[in-house]
């Protein structure tokens, strides 16, 4: 073989080989001795196989995992891949085969299998796919149908969409493109962050892939070949946030188990035989649990709460059934991903995006020549409006999909282009989006120049102004007379305040406790009482089904209207303003605003984390869930800013580091430039990079 590793200054991997399919076994190689422990999780999360080495905690994603049919979805897929697209098929394995090289090596670096006495496995060709499909299946927030039903069915149908917003669990990012002429060099920029739930390793991994038939630096998933979401070719770059499609239907199924233990369900042309067969889950130091795994004309079934009470007096019990494009259509996207890495222009990046499939995405790319392009990109089935809003009768001809998707908007850029999950372009293909405010931020930040570069277009990244903030100062301005003395205190340091959520503010901790009493006592509200029973579905599903999350969520709504009178909110205003007073001063708001990434062996060493600046909605994104943790779970997984002038003038960033390796160098070298919003040169000289011996 003709491989070639180099290293940049963060310990970036740079790989060279003869061909794309030698660079793809370089590619899965690399990784695996990177990441191996990483690697192994998400092969285990996408075959729900974790609750065998990580214990029971795990058990409730194994059991989705298993029902929802994430491992055979990804053989399907790949079956046809293999069929359609041979060489892509073909490119594919040869990352696993790299991965399959490497793991042994890797693994012996990861302290993690030996504290678990997890010994790596054996990838398949499907591998890739399951860990894709894995890690976007609650990307399009289905769990929120299950939270309509309960508002409707508890509080009354004319609050269906009162909490409507980005709410918990969903995955948003920000995105820009800034034409050539808006910028320093005359070449456009493209940058932004995706916002994901961070995880400790990342879940983005800076890599360069370089062959005779193309050399790319980009964001890659680690588990996955090529650079599906961000990466720069030179000629052109592209860039990705979540459209916040609404592509995955929920069905409410009536099952039937008949005297030979096979099962039926109902669906519009009658009872209709329905696959059924059981699944051990093996747990750690616990009894195998078994799951029976259900699939309907419509779907797996994910949820069947009634299944072992056998149903009602004639044995007809109701469960819900998941209609996802993949499953249906057999169908990812994966060819997609050579056509990206050989792309030289917008036309090019565009033509390959016709065939993406999951998840559905807002795309941005600029090119050399000065080609922009502004479009969304999957599979979104047409079907009746219902579907996107509630879950529906399986058995009601009207809820089917139709045999061809929706059409994708796209639009010209004029300047500059704004993608932040907000109601806008994909407007027609969803349901709920981002409140307005990062993209209408970006905005007035982009319109405020015509002379861009690489890092004055990286200080957006870290904006901290909060106009969310407005509807509740508004309420605390109303509060006037009557206070104590303590809490008008509270109220005019509140009122100065310059609403910017800087890591060191103690007004911007200050407005974070009033913030979070107010939504606590607004969950208290006999109005919401109907709510406050937890929903009769998994653990997985509450961050979507948690009443307090989605008051705090819905904050500025529910301010505003909503069923509690407008006397009440005042009122909970004030208690929230006394309650603050009396209690000990907030402190700055990064002492409580802490990083909480996921891990899958938690670290017990919790006070290592650090204080974040931002919030939900700043630009400088990093979510809580006010009233109830200032602790952020979910950020930018990455930033980066794409030179179409100079690559080597790109910047970027990435959480931890390069390495998933505790210990490494490079295990967590790039949090400090991460937490001050500031980003890493991109290198691409090779001789200014290291070679890797061996």
């Amino acid at each position: 073989m003709s491989i070639e590793v180099y290293r940049d200054a963060w310990g970036v991997p740079h790989l060279r080989a003869a061909d794309p399919d030698e660079l793809a076994f370089a590619q899965g190689r690399v990784t695996a001795r990177d990441r191996a422990w990483q690697l192994e999780v998400e092969r285990h999360r996408a075959q729900g196989t974790t609750a065998a080495f990580l214990g029971g905690a795990e058990l409730g994603w194994d059991t989705f995992a298993r029902r929802v049919r994430i491992a055979d979805t990804a053989r399907r897929c790949f079956e046809r891949l293999d069929a359609t697209d041979a060489p892509t098929a073909a490119w594919v394995r040869a990352y696993v085969d790299g991965v399959n090289d490497g793991l042994a090596e890797g693994a012996g670096r990861a302290p993690e299998f030996a504290d678990t006495g997890l010994a790596p496995g054996r990838w398949e060709p499907w591998t890739p796919l399951a860990v894709w499909l894995s890690t976007h299946i609650l990307f399009a927030g289905f769990p929120t149908k299950l939270w309509r039903d309960e508002v409707a069915r508890r509080l009354g149908e004319e609050w269906t969409e009162l909490f409507a917003t980005d709410g918990p669990g969903t995955a948003g990012s920000n995105g820009w493109v800034v034409s050539g002429g808006r910028t320093a060099s005359g070449a456009a920029l493209v940058a932004g962050d995706p916002h994901r739930f961070i995880e400790a390793p990342g879940v983005y991994q800076q890599i360069r892939l370089a062959c005779p038939a193309y050399d790319v630096v980009g964001l890659a998933v680690p588990g996955v070949p090529g650079l599906a979401h961000f990466g720069h070719t030179g000629p052109v770059a592209w860039a990705i946030t979540n459209a916040m499609a609404d592509y995955q239907d929920l069905y409410r199924e009536r099952l039937r188990r008949l005297p030979d233990g096979t099962v039926e369900a109902l669906g519009p042309d009658g009872w209709a035989p329905a696959a059924a067969h059981a699944e051990t889950i093996e747990v750690a130091g616990a009894d195998p649990v078994v799951v029976e795994v259900i699939e309907t004309a419509r779907g797996p079934v994910i949820i069947d709460a009634e299944a072992d009470t056998g149903g009602d007096a004639t044995g007809v019990r109701e469960a819900l059934a998941l209609r996802y494009p993949p499953r249906v259509t057999g169908e990812l996207g994966f060819g997609v991903l050579p056509a990206l890495l050989r792309a030289r222009t917008v036309a090019d990046v565009d033509a390959a995006l016709d065939g993406w499939v999951e998840p559905v995405n807002v795309v941005q790319a600029a090119d050399t020549a000065g080609g922009l392009l502004h479009r969304v990109a999957g599979h979104v089935p047409v079907r009746h409006r219902a579907n996107s809003l509630r879950v529906v009768p399986a058995w009601d001809p009207a809820h089917a999909w139709a045999d061809a998707p929706a059409p994708l908007p796209r639009a010209e850029v004029d300047g500059h282009a704004v993608m932040a999950n907000a109601r806008g372009l994909a407007a027609p293909l969803g349901v709920e989006f981002a409140p307005p405010h990062r993209a209408a931020r970006i905005e007035a930040l982009l319109g405020a120049s015509a002379d861009w570069t690489p890092e004055t277009t990286a200080a957006i990244h870290s904006d901290t102004d909060t106009p969310s903030a407005a509807p509740l100062l508004d309420a605390v301005r109303r509060t006037g007379p009557g206070l104590s003395p303590a809490g008008a205190g509270v109220r005019e340091r509140l009122l100065a305040w310059d609403r910017r959520m800087d890591a060191d503010s103690p007004d911007a901790g200050l407005y974070a406790a009033v913030r979070g009493a107010v939504v606590r006592r607004l969950t208290a509200h006999e109005a919401f009482a109907a709510l406050r029973e937890p929903a009769p579905y998994p653990e997985l599903f509450r961050p979507w089904l948690g009443l307090g999350a989605r008051v705090a969520f819905a904050l500025e709504t529910l301010l505003v209207a909503g069923p509690v009178p407008a006397g009440d909110v005042d009122r909970i205003v004030r208690e929230a303003l006394e309650e603050t007073a009396a209690g000990e001063p907030p402190a700055a708001w990064g002492v409580t605003h802490r990083l909480a990434p996921w891990q899958a062996l938690p670290d017990p060493d919790d006070e290592q984390w650090p204080g974040l600046g931002g919030d939900h909605d700043c630009v400088f994104s990093t979510s809580s869930v006010p009233g109830w943790t200032d602790r952020s779970a979910r950020a930018s997984a990455a930033r980066y800013v794409w030179d179409l002038a100079d690559r080597q003038r790109s910047r970027w960033i990435v959480p931890f580091g390069a390495s998933g390796v505790p210990g490494d160098p490079h295990h967590r070298d790039q949090l400090p430039l991460w937490l001050r919003g500031e980003l890493a040169p991109v290198t691409t000289d090779w001789q200014n990079l290291t070679k890797e011996q061996g």
